[in-house]
């Protein structure tokens, strides 16, 4: 009969010292250690301690704060006591890990756990901390289950540090003390990421990002400053999910507030999951046996099929630099805590293949204190993350687009829309010499023009979610396709003649704005970057009077709607912020919707008859209030 023995006794056997522990590891082994904040800290310092008698040790880990120094030991011994193979890269690495890139093992987290079970990398020990165990023996890897629990299920020895202070976080992320080989009871906590602090850049980003994310959405979210500031500008949301690489501190906010509740996801209802946490001492505690937590590994975290199962998955991943064919290196930066080839792509495809989901990568526009543009001609001599077929939205301070069936033209337009204002022109340039656009184009006014979010705006109109917001270079086609379709009279009350052509010389000044002496305000239905402009309002300044004269049409199934009225307030608001002195425009005896919809703005209408109708307001003459 098999041997049988309970826990307890087992546990007894097991107990050894650090040392006792560290003993046991041999020269020429290859040795895991537990990963991001769950690193077991009192075993690897033991490991540090010890190096002297260790010849070409092989430490594989997924991330590392390096809170013992065994890259410095490998480099000062020139990797004869030991090797070290880091599979994921971020800014927490130390310099020495930014110097050796010959440590680095660039491979999909989702697959490590593969390359384990498989033994195609075959463990010799794991080091592991975990929770101290319960009535039955089991105990959590608690913060750090990633590709941990695949280690340590797959080493030959593992050595588990048993701390106190490890929560108990629930999920597929246990192990039994029948499946450990030694364990060292040392409490101690646990290691924490302080806040990065915030930047009004991040805060801009996080705006225009938080406008592409609709209610009942399933989100996963990165860790950087950028990332943070989005997190907290969804603060605005309902019934948000998670299914992300990491719990952060932000998310444990957005959850304690109500915004994040689990209940739309469509898959893992009722659960925030995650493969590990990263933050400070009250997230671990939030953690603690909390039904509303499921921990697993990479290889379930980051399939794809089951990222594409949520309901309106939302991935959003930051970029250290992006080509204007869209092709995207997320390598490490300083910028960001953690980052690098890790599971990006996964989390990319999968949320492309959910249901109205939308993957974005977002980046500053610049580096290096703004000398250097983020958003580059062509990557040559950087690892591709991304490649340019699977990026949808990209995001920069500057604004949002989507690239997704765009033209390389198009791409490369609208990139350069949202690069910073100082690196268009040579952007521009370079483009026209790579063959990427045209050599008649150029950018006109917008080359300075910094959009304009505020002025956005989501109005339902029976029943229609209508978005009114400033138009941007890449608008080029759909406002001459609205034109295209306008009616025969509605043509000539906006152009005063008959017209059948609207080539793109024509209309240059729509989207070659500046967004302040000249603007154009569209009313679009549809999805982001698919949708149709149905309304188009306009102010040109005239410098002379410093008076703005506009213009407008609207599309005939819409007229009568007050989408005209939404159209001249919000161009009346951004003409009086920058300190234009008034609206007018000629119009035909004819037009009188033009006569009412001036009559509509609070401010005083005078209205001359000539062969046309000149029309004028100054905003320093409001209208009388009605008795």
């Amino acid at each position: 009969m098999p041997k049988t023995s309970y826990w307890p006794d087992e546990y007894l056997e097991k107990r050894k010292s650090v040392e006792e522990a560290i003993s046991r590891i041999r020269s020429g082994q290859r040795v895991f250690i537990g990963s991001y904040c769950g690193e077991p800290q009192h075993l690897v310092r033991g490991l540090a301690e010890k190096s002297n008698r260790f010849t070409d040790l092989e430490i594989i880990r997924l991330m590392s704060k390096e809170t013992s120094p065994l890259t410095q030991i490998a480099e000062k011994t020139e990797e004869q006591s030991f090797k070290i193979r880091s599979i994921y890269l971020g800014s927490a690495k130390t310099e020495d890990m930014a110097k050796n890139m010959r440590f680095h093992t660039p491979v999909n987290v989702s697959e490590v756990p593969h390359l384990f079970k498989t033994r195609r990398i075959p463990l010799d020990v794991a080091l592991i901390q975990v929770s101290p165990p319960d009535d039955f023996g089991w105990m959590s890897l608690g913060v750090s289950v990633d590709i941990t629990l695949s280690a340590a299920m797959s080493a030959d020895l593992v050595i588990a540090q048993i701390n106190e202070r490890m929560p108990r976080v629930l999920g597929r992320c246990f192990i039994n003390v029948n499946d450990v080989d030694i364990v060292v009871e040392h409490d101690e906590e646990l290691l924490t990421i302080p806040d990065l602090p915030g930047s009004d850049r991040a805060k801009r980003i996080g705006s225009h990002i938080a406008g592409l994310i609709e209610d009942g959405s399933t989100i996963q979210i990165g860790l950087d400053a950028t990332s943070q500031a989005t997190s907290q500008i969804l603060s605005e949301k309902n019934d948000l999910g998670v299914h992300s690489f990491f719990l952060t501190e932000d998310i444990m906010h957005l959850y304690a507030m109500g915004v994040i509740n689990n209940r739309k996801k469509g898959f893992n209802e009722g659960k925030l999951v995650a493969a590990c946490a990263i933050g400070s001492s009250a997230l671990y505690d939030f953690l603690d046996s909390n039904p509303a937590v499921d921990f697993h590994p990479f290889d379930y975290v980051n399939d794809i099929d089951i990222i594409s199962r949520h309901n309106r998955m939302i991935s959003m991943n930051v970029a250290q630099i992006i080509d204007l064919a869209g092709q995207v290196s997320c390598d490490a930066m300083s910028q960001t805590l953690y980052a690098g080839v890790s599971g990006i792509p996964n989390f990319v495809r999968g949320a492309n293949r959910s249901k109205n989901g939308k993957s974005i990568i977002m980046l500053p526009s610049t580096a290096e204190g703004g000398k250097k543009s983020r958003i580059v001609p062509l990557l040559t001599e950087t690892i591709i993350t991304v490649p340019r077929d699977d990026v949808r939205y990209v995001v920069t301070e500057f604004g949002a687009v989507s690239l997704f069936g765009k033209t390389v033209q198009e791409r490369a337009l609208a990139l350069i829309s949202i690069a910073h204002p100082d690196f268009r022109d040579d952007l521009l340039e370079k483009a026209k010499k790579l063959g990427m656009v045209g050599h008649e184009r150029s950018l006109g006014e917008s080359v300075r023009g910094v959009y304009p979010v505020k002025l956005e705006e989501n109005i339902e109109i029976d029943g229609e979610t209508i978005t009114f917001r400033p138009a941007k270079p890449v608008d080029e086609r759909r406002i001459q396709e609205h034109y295209y379709h306008l009616d025969r009279v509605d043509v000539i009350s906006r152009f005063f003649h008959e017209k059948n052509r609207f080539p793109r010389g024509d209309l240059e000044g729509l989207f070659k704005i500046d967004y302040i002496r000249n603007l154009t305000i569209l009313a679009i239905v549809g999805e982001f970057g698919f949708g149709k402009v149905l309304g188009v309002g306009e102010y040109y300044l005239d410098e002379s009077t410093n008076m703005a004269e506009v213009a407008f049409s609207v599309s005939k199934r819409y007229q009568g709607k007050g989408i005209g009225h939404i159209l001249i307030r919000k161009l009346a608001e951004a003409a009086q912020e920058h300190g234009v002195n008034g609206l007018f425009a000629y119009t035909s005896q004819g037009n009188q919707r033009m006569i009412r919809l001036f009559k509509t703005l609070p401010f005083k209408t005078r209205v001359k008859m000539r062969a046309d109708i000149h029309l004028s307001c100054r905003f320093d003459e409001p209208e009388p209030k009605s008795k």
